[in-house]
């Protein structure tokens, strides 16, 4: 055989040759990744309206205004708030967040593996999974934030804010709270092997704690034993942090504290546990 031609080699990209001393930073790494993601989310939007916009302000109409009349006449709201619009508007809110991170973390992300490769593809760049992870969890913290603004934003004429400090905190709290779920979840999707097993997110996750996490009643109602072990569900952490804020209530420092570690620990193990189970399916 001859000696190649040197115009006929494809030339290495500069980020390959380069030491990995000299690689580019995380930042620049996700920002790569950005024209991807706001793609998807701009030809994919019109999808999600019902679920993300109309089918939150139908429940705060049928549960926050129409039930919650009949409610406050009776003189049997949730103590601590005004109204029981009130009460039902944050974990309504808190609600959304999950719903949103959820779907956007079983089906987009177990096709990004098995049906689309684009993990794949993405990998077979510089980009590390961590660096893939990291930009997959903020498209869909950016996509949680989109839609609780909107939603938040709907609820001002109602009143169900005591001060826009606290409404602007509720909204870092509902961010938190998408990210919690998001990360544990992405992790589940990355490492099951059938997409049968993303249903039960749904049945047996969303749908009980979205009913039983005091979005529409308080806990209390449950009974001792229960009351304690919805305290386990990062939603009910979410859902109280994000009242106490829209209501203006003080919460002991303690509880808050307990609130912020619980939902904190879940992103930070979910993506722990994403990476690896992303770089195991995927390089090994």
């Amino acid at each position: 055989m001859g000696t190649p031609d040197p115009r006929e080699i494809a030339p290495v990209p500069a980020a390959v040759l380069a030491d990995p001393g000299e690689r580019p930073g995380r930042l620049t790494m996700i920002l790569r990744q950005s024209d991807y993601h706001w793609t998807r989310l701009r030809r994919t939007w019109k999808g999600s309206v019902v679920t993300s916009l109309l089918t939150p302000l139908l429940y705060v109409f049928a549960m926050g205004t129409v039930l919650g009349g009949y409610i406050d006449a009776a003189g049997t709201g949730p103590a601590g708030a005004p109204s029981y619009l009130h009460f039902v508007a944050a974990g309504l809110v808190a609600g959304q967040a999950m719903t949103v991170a959820v779907g956007d973390s079983t089906y987009p992300v177990y096709g990004a593996i098995v049906w689309d490769k684009t993990y794949q593809a993405l990998l077979a760049t510089p980009l590390r999974v961590s660096d893939v992870v990291a930009a997959q969890l903020l498209a869909i913290l950016t996509r949680v934030g989109l839609s609780c603004a909107i939603f938040m934003l709907t609820l001002v004429p109602f009143g169900v804010y005591a001060s826009a400090a606290g409404a602007l905190g509720a909204f870092l709290v509902v961010l938190l709270v998408g990210l919690a779920f998001a990360a544990p979840v992405c992790a589940y999707s990355v490492w099951i092997s059938s997409d049968a097993g993303l249903s039960l997110v749904f049945r047996l996750g969303v749908v009980p704690l979205f009913m039983f996490s005091g979005a529409f009643f308080p806990t209390s109602n449950l009974g001792p034993v229960l009351e304690r072990l919805v305290m386990l569900s990062p939603l009910w952490h979410g859902v109280e942090l994000t009242r106490a804020l829209m209501l203006g209530r003080l919460l002991p420092v303690g509880a808050v504290v307990v609130h912020l570690a619980v939902l904190v620990a879940l992103a930070v193990v979910g993506w722990w546990l994403m990476v690896r189970h992303l770089r195991r399916r995927l390089l090994t």
